[in-house]
């Protein structure tokens, strides 16, 4: 299968290409020239399979054109050694626990995927001397750190917000040494993502260093998102509750949310869909106004969520180009709710009296959009839990007075020795050290 940009201005290449080059070269994010949509006998077979046999069968309506399905259904074997399980909240509200996989977040299915795929194409160009550019808000620092911990002629860059991670998160990416570099940027995330984006886009920088990123703007980390969508109507179709389904899914970069859609076009039956969103609500304006202002992030307690110029807004306006009217053809299909601190921290608190489930902020906005949304007679809610609330224990722990037991995997990224590098966010800077490092 072909990949095409989104800025429409460079010829389409090939997965392996799109992998390995991350961004198109005008900018745009790729796309595949085709989603194919599954017949609705196989969607209605779905609850007969493992999460293992949903997640090959998504995979290879993306990936078996490029890669031999023997290996990519090895690829994906190796990527899923965990599930993601529904869990009920409150009446016909579900948590999608995505936090159960190495690094405690949802991010480790597309991380892990992408390592792989991403390993497997290097192999097969014999490059070596390959690096990886990643800009975190906290989680997909940690899952791509760790995907990619060991692996021959790759080497990481993290980039993440000095002092805008949590403590336990900031630990999964600056303890492990190894190939992993983290560069502790004195800005914001978009200060980190634009440093990527940059660094692609310098031609001098570019004959010197073999560059690709492993944020979501990559098709092989927000793709394999989707499988997790199918997963969760697998398991509520078993229980007779996936009839007519409404996904809240916390927004940040947009990629989780975009892999949703694309779940969707494929045939999944989601009825509707909830980007939930922080203070950084610039998704939830345009939905308002048509219009879209990019601005400076601001700090939350949700703080992977803190993005003020989502990249994978870009896809999402893509998916809906042929439609006459495409901000109303988006409205129809997703709602936005905005959450401040003190809200977050009361959906926690009222959450947490009442059914004795412990969200973590990100999980809270996705959760509290459901019942701000109002479902109907006959909907079932499916709120995405994205992060284990233990690596937000100093902000958990203060909201609801608890004190939440670390896990042992946790733990033992906590012993580590902290090794960063400081860097400021002017691009000279960062080039000049990726040029020296």
């Amino acid at each position: 299968m072909k990949y095409y940009s989104t800025n429409g201005r460079v010829s389409v290449v090939s997965l392996e290409e799109a992998v390995v080059k991350g961004l198109a070269g005008d900018k745009g994010l790729f796309m595949p020239e085709q989603i194919k949509r599954l017949d609705s006998k196989v969607i209605d077979g779905l609850k007969d399979k493992s999460f293992h046999g949903i997640a090959c069968l998504v995979a290879r309506s993306f990936f078996s054109e490029d890669v031999e399905l023997e290996i990519l259904d090895e690829l994906v074997k190796d990527t899923l050694s965990f599930d993601t399980p529904v869990v009920p909240v409150s009446e016909n509200c579900f948590s999608l626990e995505l936090f159960h996989g190495p690094t405690l977040a949802f991010k480790d299915v597309g991380g892990r995927f992408m390592a792989r795929l991403l390993g497997y194409f290097i192999r097969k160009r014999g490059l070596n001397d390959v690096n990886v550019l990643v800009a975190t808000s906290g989680d997909t620092g940690s899952a791509v750190a760790n995907g990619f911990l060991g692996v021959p002629g790759i080497r990481v860059f993290v980039l993440y917000p000095k002092g805008k991670v949590s403590p336990i998160q900031e630990c999964q990416f600056t303890t492990l040494g190894q190939n992993i570099v983290a560069l502790e940027i004195d800005g914001t995330f978009d200060d980190c993502q634009a440093l990527v984006k940059n660094a692609f886009m310098d031609e001098s920088l570019n004959k010197h260093l073999t560059l690709t990123s492993a944020n979501s703007i990559n098709v092989a980390r927000f793709l394999p998102q989707s499988f997790y969508y199918f997963n969760a109507y697998a398991q509520l179709d078993r229980q007779g509750k996936a009839g007519e389904l409404v996904v809240s899914v916390p927004s940040g970069n947009f990629g989780n949310i975009t892999a949703g859609l694309f779940a969707a076009r494929m045939g999944l039956p989601v009825k509707h869909f909830i980007a939930a969103n922080n203070r950084n609500d610039v998704f939830l304006e345009y939905l308002k106004t048509g219009e879209y202002h990019s601005r400076s992030s601001v700090s939350t307690i949700a703080n992977a969520m803190d993005v003020g110029d989502p990249s994978n807004f870009a896809r999402i306006l893509d998916l809906y180009k042929k439609a006459g009217n495409v901000h109303q053809a988006i409205c129809n299909d997703i709602s936005g709710y905005r959450y401040m601190d003190e809200e977050i921290a009361e959906t926690m608190r009222k959450t947490y009296r009442e059914t004795g489930y412990v969200l973590d902020p990100h999980g809270a906005c996705g959760f509290q959009a459901l019942l701000d949304y109002g479902l109907k007679e006959g909907e079932t809610g499916v709120f995405l839990e994205t992060a284990y609330p233990a690596k937000f224990k100093e902000t958990v722990d203060r909201i609801l007075n608890t004190d939440i037991v670390i896990p042992l995997k946790l733990q033992a990224f906590m012993k580590g020795v902290k090794q960063s590098v400081e860097l400021g966010k002017d691009f000279q800077g960062f080039k000049q050290f990726l040029l020296t490092y």
